[in-house]
């Protein structure tokens, strides 16, 4: 008898959620999406509300509404959510405040216990377990940043200058666990908000990028994934803790695993989003809130390599150490349209991640021979040929638009037994389409590429520039 498990994929803009069975396939489906951020000071970036746990409990909701089979026959829960972010709990598990984005400068930053009301910090995966289980039980894969864990062990440090360091005392942190271990099950009152069985078991997967990766079968350290989100990461398998320059070292979606990660785009497919939110206003917030992204994949389609002109610098949120940067669109003639401007942003983005995977190669002495793309953007038709045409290698797709959300399952088939362990999980459920192979337009955008690295830099000169001219 069929046996499925709840995938739920908490992201940046939306939250998706999957009934799936032990093959992979997809029983009901169900995206909520996210409120806008909310800025309450300089540098400050929240989920307004409640709203990561809004969208998550009416995401299950609507899933298992729309799910034909047997509720007795859910065996597990994976739950994937946004990295980076950083949840300030009560003494009972309420936010004391909303959650901190990963956005939001103070992530980046010792953790300043000024408020008597926090009685524990926590990721957003950490928040979302308690509202589940009751409990006080994270996984170790979502802590990256400042936290004081130790990369090797996966477990809180043993060194007590990491807690004086990153400003949180073992007394404020969860408990940690594994991708695949149990987190809890589900209380009655999460029952309630969210549809979920009672009693079902919920299982840790990891960051919302690693999982992703897991959910694309990124498996080699020849393989470049390609993660088309909110934030635009590309990620290798790499063997042991560590960075460089070009690239740092994430944890992986199991149990021992890192990945390489290189350079990313701060607000990459947001910016498609954004662009989006110009034309159409707020726009729905359920299935069709990318009806007209695809409209315009549609239109971008029919126009040719360089957007007649136009050319997009996509540094629309400045990193720490370039407090100055500002993105810019270049090169309006007054003959171009919406389609332009979107093709340019596509562009921009396999430009820029074409060069930071390129960087982080040369820093691991490997070499690349197919990209895997997954994210939002991987269900763009444009895209995935713009990156086989700039990168000059093959691209497949996660067959499953949702790649973090089958992790998340694959995570949840492994805990709950649905499966002997992640090899077999990973066969069974995790396919990949057809290759899409450079076409004859790779030789223009290798023409075209140091011209768009050039702009890029000159913009980013440019507004350091003005912006230390302001200060001034």
């Amino acid at each position: 008898m069929t046996s499925y498990v709840v995938a739920i994929d908490n992201g940046s803009q939306s939250t998706k959620v999957l009934v799936v069975d032990e093959r992979g396939v997809v029983h009901a489906s169900a995206r909520v999406g996210l409120l806008p951020y909310r800025h309450p000071g300089p540098g400050r970036a929240v989920h307004p509300d409640d709203d990561v746990w809004t969208s998550i409990a009416a995401a299950c909701r609507i899933a298992l509404d729309r799910f034909e089979g047997d509720p007795s026959r859910i065996v597990g829960v994976g739950l994937c959510t946004i990295r980076f972010c950083r949840a300030l709990l009560t003494e009972s598990g309420d936010l004391a405040e909303p959650l901190l984005s990963w956005m939001d400068e103070r992530v980046g930053r010792p953790y300043r216990h000024d408020d008597p009301r926090v009685a524990r910090v926590t990721t957003s995966s950490g928040y979302i377990a308690h509202r589940l289980t009751g409990r006080f039980v994270d996984t170790a894969a979502n802590y990256q940043g400042v936290w004081p864990i130790d990369q090797t062990t996966w477990r809180w440090s043993d060194d007590p200058s990491a807690y004086q360091a990153t400003g949180m005392p073992r007394e404020l942190l969860f408990d940690l666990v594994d991708p695949g271990d149990r987190l809890g099950t589900v209380t009655e009152a999460a029952a309630a908000a969210t549809g979920l069985p009672p009693g079902v078991p919920v299982f840790a997967t990891a960051n919302d990028k690693a999982v992703e990766a897991l959910g694309a079968g990124l498996a080699r350290p020849d393989q470049l994934l390609l993660s088309l989100g909110t934030y635009i990461s590309s990620m290798t398998v790499a063997a042991a803790p560590g960075g460089g320059a070009a690239h740092w070292v994430n944890f992986g979606s199991r149990p021992g695993q890192y990945l390489a990660e290189s350079g990313g785009i701060r607000r990459g497919m947001w910016t498609v989003s954004w662009f989006r939110s110009l034309l159409q206003g707020a726009g729905p917030r359920d299935d069709a809130m990318y009806d007209l992204e695809a409209e315009l994949d549609r239109e971008a389609a029919l126009l040719p390599p360089g957007s007649d002109g136009v050319r997009a610098v996509l540094d629309w949120l400045a990193p720490a150490d370039h407090p100055g940067r500002r993105g810019a669109l270049l090169g309006f003639s007054g003959a171009q349209g919406r389609a332009h401007v979107y093709r340019a942003i596509l562009e921009g983005i396999a430009f820029e991640m074409a060069d930071n995977a390129d960087a982080m190669a040369a820093e691991l002495g490997s070499a690349f021979t197919e990209v895997l793309v997954t994210g939002g953007g991987a269900r763009s038709r444009v895209l995935p040929q713009l990156v086989a045409d700039v990168t000059g290698r093959p691209v497949r797709r996660a067959a499953l638009d949702d790649a973090a959300g089958l992790g998340a399952a694959v995570c949840a088939a492994v805990g709950s037994g649905m499966h002997a362990g992640w090899d077999v999980a990973l066969d069974a459920m995790v396919r990949l389409t057809d290759p899409v192979l450079p076409s004859s337009d790779a030789g223009e955008y290798a023409r075209l590429r140091p011209l768009h690295r050039r702009a890029r830099e000159g913009v980013r000169a440019l507004s350091e520039e003005l912006s230390d001219s302001a200060v001034d």
